[in-house]
Order: structure tokens, then C-alpha cells, then sequence
């Protein structure tokens, strides 16, 4: 029987941690839980604050068991806040005017959003972005503005540029106004902060950095933000996103013992200047510091629950590393980023061609690592983390280098933190799987590891596998099997809807993940238009409008062009188009004309001057055959051994509109000097004075990969019945969204299994796969053309709410037609 009480002020992720922790521990039962929560809702993540723009469904943030259903000696009042503190009475009064007796108090009341003291920060169109009712009223906002308003943010870190994203998911322009000079300052040093910066301004966010917020007016769209350095922004809306402050205000009123920057002072054991109180989370600063992440939060709402049970429990620090993805781009920091540390060596790796910046802090004999900060591409993140403060197994430089050689989970000792949001170590992972927890879901349960950010989960894999547990390939929740065993099924069985597939072979409804998936198999196994009847639900955007769209809600089109080749005839219509449509045309890296700024109601009448031209769809849209890239090989120059333009147009040809996990690219080069770069390509052929070479497995990207070499000194026939070959196996056994790079790597055997496949038919599967290709040569159909031809599928091609009734307003071309662009180191000012 319970004879002592706790009342917890707050009910966010670290209030419901300590009481899942205490309830956990409590086996006798001797605490009765009281928990006051101020929202409307019980505990969410608001770590992913920002998926709830799009669904809308705050059901997706709940947090599990947040409601303690079942559990007798937990209350949960929602909606009800606590009004002040007794210390003397040890009692809490409530805004619904009762008054709770309490035995420990535990103040997780966390932090508030804070709003500089900029003039006119109190105006209606100013919003905060901590909760769940801000985001409504944000969202209210900008549905009321329309599509492409502009937004800003004031404050560059990491919920500011959070911010700047859901904005973004709203269908707004966002600006982010920082004071420091750069993005994430507490995070990233200068080289991260520049190429964060660029790489968030191609996304179409606007970076104002070094520059504060000087006043907000009335605007005629909404608000006119002044900038210190005498720029103006009109907006329709403003979020202020400038830093939080410990929620600290109960406890001041009471008495209780503050830190001169705020924050509930308390003890290693999170007890405060009242023996009977405890703070957790954002609210307390231990030993006079607070900590504003979800991992330290984490730590004392632990520690308070093990000190009501009578233990002794202490905080033993915080790890302040993060690890995010933000728009898309890859951000992590983590022990010492800055360097602080005397004596410290930085070891810098920066490509900005590629993206990504990398830098390593080491100690001054460059073994033991102490920090870091990844930009563009976090990869290492969870296998360098656990490395901070030990030995490195290797050179720096070799750690971060594309080509060089990552440690794996074996190098980690059992004491290191794989998790560090909950404090959970690689021996206690193994333990658990050890002990028969075979899969993601029963560590998560057993340890906890990976229920917060999730960074961990690929170590928490790598740890898995190595212990000899095979690993689920289920392709998500509505389907058990593999994107290969769908395929299997499909093809097997003749099912061409996915209602009869999910019917038989799953459950549910279906998501965004089965649906592109199984609408790609179904057109890989069969010529039907992919906006045939059913099969138009279930493409993505892309897909279901034949065409890519823009950041700014247009369409680029990209007709094909067979190996680069264009007849004089087919240029003057594709600039015709141009010139008509007013559409913006650049030259693609694929030797293609794409033709951007089309609305939707526009695709159907530029595809048919396109199509009437003798040209169709180059798929630039799918995950398909792309472009076939080729030099003038020896129909034009000196140095080619043989008709590389000839090949590259009979090889894309040959595989134009084929459906594939993955987006696929050729290179045809002419001879080995290698103007085509084949080897860069998903398929390389170079040739030779012996024939031709095949090569495979090469992806560009963040991490490129160059193709290796399958074969050699092949005849035409020869060659194209092993790309047959490859491509099949490749579209047959592929993961969801698996290039070819990463694929050839994760096959068992890898190239030497491949070759024997494709080959030597060590599987005796030759002959289907060069079938099911010549199928889909005979079977292949225009996608634009299928269109025009059917009045159902273009009555799909309509305006809609969004659609810009102008060209982006940052390309301007002179009276000539050639572009404009600033000057840039003397360079002219039009090209």
C-alpha cells in the first residue's frame, strides 16, 4: 500500500522519463505519482516538434504509455497547471483550485521560448515555436497569407533553423536572422557555418547572419522587420526562435534557490534548497548549470527516481553532442567541437563540391579524440561519438576521408555510450542481445537505446549483426516481406493492383514508403502507363505529374536525348517552348536541355511541341534509366577506338523507361582518356582496342563510388546481354531506394558473387532475366505521349491553389536572353 506521494509540476519528455522510471523501479508500490500538465495533451516528443507540420496528427508525437493507462497509482491531470507552492505545508495548489499534499515535489516544468525585447515583438503576426498550439497558430497564419509568403525567423540555431524548415513545409519563404556570424554558433565553427549556410540557401531559405533584429512594424503584408544593418524584410509572419530560458517562475515565487542566469538550483542528487523538492530537465541547474538537452533531462529525472527509492545517485555530466538533419542536410557536433581543450590539433577535411565538411579536434599527439563537427554528411557520427575522450584506431585524417577506412563497432569498448540521449553502453546493448533481444524494437524495449533522436540506430544494427542476429527486411509495417520478395510475388502471381497485394500479402492501408515501391515493381514487370487506373495513387509527386517539381511549386521538363544527340531541328523547338512557355533552360550534366518554370496546366501543351518534334520523356522524374552520357568517340575524334555515340544511343534506347529501386546512369566513353566519365556511372563502357569494357557499381553523390570492372573485351551482343543481365538481377534484388554503389557492397560475395551471376549464370537465371528485359523493350510506351493520347490521364493536369503565376523572380536575363549574375571576382556581370 502506497503511504507516500509525489506530485510532478510538468508533464514533458523528462516529467513522463521520471515517472516511467520511478513506476519501473517501484516494485512495492510505495509512491503514489501525481502529475500536473499544463497542456491540453500528455507528453509528446517535441524533439520532432517539426514532423507534425504536414500530418497535423499530434497523435504521432505521443509519447508510449504517456496516458499510464492501467496504472492505479498514477494521476494525470492535463490542463491543469500548478498556481504556487507551500513549502511549509508541503502542499501545491492547482489552477482548478485544489490542494495536493505531497511527500517530494518534482519540478519538471522546462524552459520558455525567448522573445528579445525587440520593439513591436508583441504584434499579433509574432509567434514562438516551442508547442504544439504555436505551430497552429502558424500554421493559421500562413494559410491565410498563401503559398510563397515570406517568413522570418529570428534566431540561426538549432530551433530556429528548425523553424525555418516547417515554414518551408508550409509552403512559406523563410529568411533566418542570426546575431552571430554564422549558422548554429554553439555547434559549428566557422567552416561548418559557411557551408551549412550554403547549403541551406539552395533549399531556398534566406540567411541574414551577423545581424539582429532592430524593430517590427505594421507591414503591408503582414510585418515589416528592420535589421541592424538598415535592411528591411516584409513578412507575413514572424517566430521568435532566439534561445529558451529555464521555466523558473513557481519556484522563485517559493523561495526556492535560483541561478543568477536562471534555473532551479539544486545538488548532484537534483535536490534543491528544500530537501523535500527536486528539479529535472531544462528547469534545473545542477550545481548552477542548466543543460537545454534531452539527454541531460533524461539523466536527472533518472536520478531523482532512484533517490525517492532510496539510492544515491549523482549526475556525472552531460554529453552535449548533437546530431540532426536539418532540410535534409546532415549536422553533428560532439565532444570538444571548438577546440577548447589546450594544446588541441583540429584536422580539417572541406569539399565544396561535394558538400561536406569534416573536422576532427585531437589531442596535441593526435590520439585521442576529443570532439568534432560534420556538415553535409553525418555518417561517422555514431562510430566516431562513442570515440571522444579514447584512443583512436587509426590516422584522423584517414577517420573522416571518403576513401579511408571507418572504425567499426568492434573497436568500441564495452564502456563506451552508444546512445548518449539515454545513457546506454555498447555492453549493455550486447547484453541485451545477448539475451534474446534479436531486433530493433526489443533493444529499444529492453535498454532504451534509440527511443529518443534515434542517432544510434545504425550502430545499434552494426551491433546486431555482428552478434550473428539476421536483421528484419521488412519493407515497413504494412509489409513483412523485402522490396525483393514483393517483387518475387508480383511477378509470380500476375497481381497488377496494390489493393489485391496488400489484400492477400499485408495489412492496412498502405504508406508513403509501399506505395512508390510497389508502383515501381508493377511497372517494372509490365508496359501499363504508370498513371493507369490505380496505379496513379500511388505515385509521388514527381511520378504523377511526369515532371519534376521545384522549390517554388513549378515543373521542370527534360525531354531525352539518346546519347546527347539533338537534331538542329529539335533545338529550335526546345528553344521555341522556352521562348513561349517562358521557361528557364540549362544544360544538364547528363548532356541534356532541362526546360524549368512550367505549371501543371502547361506539361500537356509543351509535351506535345516536344513530342510532335520527334522527342519524348527523358524521365528525369523516375527512379529509371536517366541518361546515357558519351564523348564523340571515333565518328569525330582522333583518339577513339569506336563508336561511343552510337552505342550510348543504342544502349538508352534500349533501356529508356525502365522502372528501378533507384534512379540508374551510363557513361559511354570512346576510349580510355575517359571523356565520359563511365566511371562514375551506375554503368561504365569504355572502349578498347579489344573490345569493349563493362563496368558497375559506380553512383555520384555525397559518397561516390567509382564503377569496377566486370568484364572486358566484350562484343556489342556480349555487352548488352550482361547489362540484360545486371539490370534485372539489380531491379529484382535492390532495396527500397538502393543505388547500385551501395547494393554491389552489401551483396554476399560482392563483385566476384555478381560476375558469377551475371556471367558465368552460376544461378541458372540468365536466360529469364534476358527475357523479362526483352519484354520490357518490346512493351515500352512514351509516358507523355500515353498522356496526350488519353483524355483521363489529362484530366489530371490542372492548376492548383499553389501554382506560381510567375517565373522565379531571381533569374533574370538581360535583353539579350543571356542570364545575368552578380559579379564575382571581376567576372562579368552577364553570361
Amino acid at each position: 500500500m502506497s503511504d507516500k506521494s509525489v506530485v510532478v509540476v510538468g508533464h514533458g519528455m523528462v516529467g513522463h522519463r521520471f515517472v516511467e522510471a520511478l513506476r519501473a523501479r517501484d516494485e512495492a508500490g510505495a509512491w503514489r505519482v501525481t502529475v500536473l500538465c499544463e497542456e491540453a495533451l500528455p507528453a509528446y516528443d517535441r524533439v520532432g516538434l517539426s514532423s507534425y507540420v504536414g500530418s497535423w496528427d499530434a497523435k504521432e508525437l505521443a509519447l508510449a504509455g504517456n496516458d499510464y493507462a492501467g496504472d492505479s497509482l498514477v494521476d494525470l491531470r492535463t490542463g491543469i497547471r500548478a498556481e504556487s507552492i507551500d513549502r511549509a505545508g508541503r502542499t501545491v495548489t492547482t489552477s482548478a483550485g485544489e490542494s495536493l499534499d505531497y511527500d517530494a515535489l518534482v519540478m519538471a516544468t522546462g524552459s520558455y521560448a525567448f522573445v528579445p525585447p525587440v520593439p513591436g515583438h508583441d504584434r499579433p503576426e509574432c509567434f514562438v515555436y516551442r508547442t504544439l498550439d504555436d505551430l497552429d497558430g502558424i500554421r493559421a497564419r500562413a494559410e491565410a497569407a498563401g503559398p510563397g509568403a515570406v517568413g522570418v525567423v529570428v534566431g540561426g540555431g538549432l530551433l530556429g533553423l528548425e523553424a525555418a524548415n516547417a515554414l518551408r513545409l508550409m509552403g512559406m519563404t523563410p529568411h533566418v536572422v542570426e546575431f552571430a556570424p554564422r549558422l548554429m554558433p554553439l555547434q559549428v565553427d566557422e567552416g561548418g557555418g559557411a557551408l551549412l549556410a550554403r547549403l541551406v540557401t539552395e533549399l531556398g531559405v534566406t540567411v541574414h547572419a551577423g545581424v539582429g533584429t532592430a524593430g517590427i512594424t505594421e507591414g503591408p503584408d503582414g510585418v515589416t522587420v528592420e535589421l541592424s544593418d538598415g535592411s528591411v524584410i516584409e513578412a507575413a509572419l514572424l517566430v521568435f526562435s532566439a534561445g529558451v530560458r529555464p521555466q523558473d517562475q513557481l519556484a522563485r515565487d517559493a523561495g526556492l534557490e535560483v541561478g543568477q542566469r536562471g534555473g532551479i538550483v539544486t545538488d548532484l542528487g537534483c535536490r534543491t534548497s528544500d530537501e523535500a523538492i527536486y528539479a529535472v530537465g531544462e528547469c534545473a541547474a545542477v550545481e548552477g548549470t542548466c543543460y537545454g538537452l534531452v539527454a541531460p533531462g533524461y539523466t536527472t529525472a533518472e536520478i531523482v527516481a532512484d533517490r525517492l527509492l532510496g539510492g544515491a545517485a549523482e549526475f556525472p555530466g552531460a554529453d552535449l553532442s548533437t546530431k540532426l538533419k536539418l532540410m535534409g542536410v546532415d549536422v553533428a557536433s560532439f565532444g570538444d567541437a571548438h577546440a577548447t581543450t589546450p594544446g588541441a590539433l583540429e584536422v580539417v577535411l572541406s569539399d565544396a563540391a561535394k558538400g561536406t565538411y569534416a573536422k576532427l579536434v585531437v589531442s596535441d599527439d593526435a590520439k585521442i579524440l576529443l570532439g568534432g563537427i560534420l556538415v553535409g554528411d553525418a555518417t561517422p557520427y555514431a562510430s566516431l561519438r562513442p570515440l571522444v575522450g579514447r584512443e583512436l584506431p587509426g590516422d584522423p585524417a584517414t577517420l573522416i576521408s571518403p576513401a579511408g577506412e571507418k572504425p567499426g563497432v568492434g573497436s568500441l569498448p564495452d564502456d563506451a555510450e552508444v546512445c548518449s540521449c539515454n545513457g546506454v553502453t555498447k555492453g549493455t546493448i550486447c547484453g541485451a542481445i545477448a539475451d534474446g533481444a534479436c531486433d530493433i524494437a526489443s533493444v529499444k524495449s529492453c535498454t532504451n537505446a534509440g527511443t529518443t533522436c534515434g542517432g544510434c540506430l545504425p550502430t545499434i544494427k552494426q551491433l546486431l549483426a555482428s552478434s550473428g542476429v539476421v536483421m528484419s527486411k521488412a519493407l515497413c509495417e504494412h509489409f513483412e516481406q523485402s522490396r525483393a520478395e514483393l517483387f518475387e510475388i508480383i511477378r509470380a502471381t500476375g497481381t497488377r493492383t496494390f489493393s489485391a497485394l496488400i489484400t492477400k500479402y499485408g495489412k492496412g492501408t498502405g504508406c508513403d514508403i509501399c506505395k512508390p515501391v510497389v508502383a515501381s515493381i508493377l511497372a517494372s514487370t509490365d508496359s501499363d502507363h504508370i498513371l493507369h487506373r490505380q496505379q496513379a495513387s500511388l505515385q509521388d509527386t514527381n511520378d504523377h505529374f511526369l515532371a519534376n517539381i521545384q522549390k517554388n511549386g513549378t515543373y521542370s521538363v527534360v525531354p531525352r536525348m539518346p546519347g546527347g544527340e539533338c537534331t538542329p531541328e529539335q533545338l529550335i523547338v526546345i528553344g521555341e517552348v522556352a521562348r513561349d512557355f517562358g521557361l528557364y533552360t540549362k544544360v544538364t550534366g547528363g548532356q541534356r536541355i532541362d526546360l524549368f518554370g512550367a505549371r501543371v496546366e502547361q506539361l500537356p501543351a509543351i509535351w506535345k511541341r516536344l513530342v510532335d518534334a520527334g522527342m519524348e520523356s527523358g524521365q528525369a522524374y523516375g527512379k529509371s534509366l536517366r541518361t546515357v552520357k558519351s564523348c564523340v568517340g571515333s565518328t569525330w575524334c582522333r583518339y577513339g577506338v569506336q563508336d561511343s555515340v552510337g552505342m550510348a544511343v543504342g544502349l538508352e534506347n534500349r533501356y529508356r523507361g525502365l522502372r528501378s529501386p533507384h534512379k540508374i546512369k551510363f557513361g559511354v566513353s570512346g576510349c580510355a582518356r575517359e571523356c565520359a566519365e563511365a566511371r562514375g556511372k551506375d554503368v561504365g563502357v569504355i572502349a578498347t582496342e579489344h573490345g569493349w569494357n563493362l563496368y558497375v557499381g559506380g553512383n555520384g553523390g555525397q559518397s561516390p563510388k567509382h564503377a569496377q570492372l566486370l568484364a572486358g573485351g566484350l562484343d556489342d551482343e556480349t555487352l548488352v546481354r550482361y547489362i540484360d543481365r545486371y539490370l534485372m538481377f539489380y531491379i529484382r534484388t535492390a532495396d527500397r531506394l538502393q543505388r547500385t554503389a551501395p547494393w554491389v557492397e552489401a551483396m554476399e560475395g560482392g563483385l566476384d558473387h555478381l560476375k558469377e551471376v551475371v556471367c558465368e549464370d552460376s544461378l541458372g537465371i540468365a536466360d529469364e532475366l534476358e527475357s523479362e528485359m526483352a519484354k520490357h523493350v518490346e512493351g515500352y510506351q512514351d509516358e507523355w505521349a500515353g498522356v496526350l493520347e488519353d483524355p483521363e490521364k489529362l484530366s489530371r493536369f490542372v492548376s492548383f491553389v499553389n501554382a506560381p503565376e510567375e517565373a522565379d523572380p531571381t533569374v533574370v536575363f538581360d535583353e539579350s536572353g543571356a542570364r545575368k549574375v552578380p559579379v564575382l571576382m571581376g567576372m562579368p556581370t552577364v553570361r
